[in-house]
């Protein structure tokens, strides 16, 4: 079977912010909604998404502007963002803003945690759409796709790893979702790390990342952490009841 071509025009310009703004969105209502659950009102989380939009993208383009500080300046690209930046600069943000807010950190992880999951599932469709260089190695898989108009064109088959993402994301965060009401917030948000952080270290065997320590890349030591954080959490957190205090809903 032929490769597919992956035409796409002039989405690159616009696919990627288009879908970060639904992945946005979608993880806002999920916010929202366990917020609510947990008796905060729910536009609190609309604070909550512009904190960690704000803080995401600029820890993103501060994290690749680092990672590639050796290039000449014409050389990086505009629209360089880095996932792991994105989540540093994020989780920043958004914890001052819950702070400022007096959300307990167990509610704010609990309900963040399916809410992180589906944003991101969802923003790699706009990496996909744009052919941002975010897809793997050569494949000769019936699926293996080529980007010759994206952001970062190839005209070789590979593995369209941003749809792999998705689909687990996807997948994570329909467990999540059917975990909040059974398991602790904290733990919640423990089972994401190490959910998030295995899909993200198994999808970097066919990335197209360089090695950087024993063999593994970057983003695959950035997993390994968030797996070994969650675990620790998680065992730390023994017992601890799916049912937290919160104040009354006012709004």
């Amino acid at each position: 079977m032929r490769p597919i071509l992956f035409h796409i025009g002039s989405l690159p310009v616009h696919a990627w912010g288009v879908m970060a703004l639904i992945a946005f969105a979608a993880a806002g209502a999920v916010l929202g909604s366990e917020l609510h659950r947990h008796g905060f009102v729910r536009g609190d989380a609309l604070t909550l998404v512009a904190a960690a939009a704000f803080g995401g993208l600029a820890g993103a383009k501060l994290y690749f502007l680092a990672e590639h500080a050796a290039q000449s300046p014409g050389s990086v690209s505009g629209s360089g963002f880095t996932w792991y930046g994105g989540v540093i600069g994020g989780a920043i943000a958004v914890l001052v803003a819950a702070w400022r807010h007096r959300i307990p950190t167990a509610v704010l992880l609990g309900s963040a945690a399916p809410a992180l999951a589906l944003g991101y599932g969802i923003g790699r469709i706009g990496c996909q759409l744009a052919g941002d260089g975010t897809y793997g190695v050569a494949s000769s898989l019936p699926w293996a796709m080529a980007y010759p108009h994206g952001a970062v064109p190839t005209t070789i088959a590979v593995h369209p790893t941003p749809v792999y993402e998705t689909l687990a994301m996807l997948l994570i965060f329909a467990v999540l979702w059917r975990l909040r009401r059974k398991v602790a917030p904290t733990r919640l948000f423990a089972i994401y790390l190490i959910l998030a952080g295995t899909e993200r270290f198994l999808v970097e065997l066919i990335r197209r990342n360089d090695d950087v320590l024993l063999e593994l890349t970057q983003p695959q030591l950035w997993s390994a952490a968030l797996v070994g954080a969650g675990a620790v959490v998680l065992v730390q957190t023994r017992g601890a009841r799916a049912v937290v205090a919160a104040k009354p809903a006012t709004g």
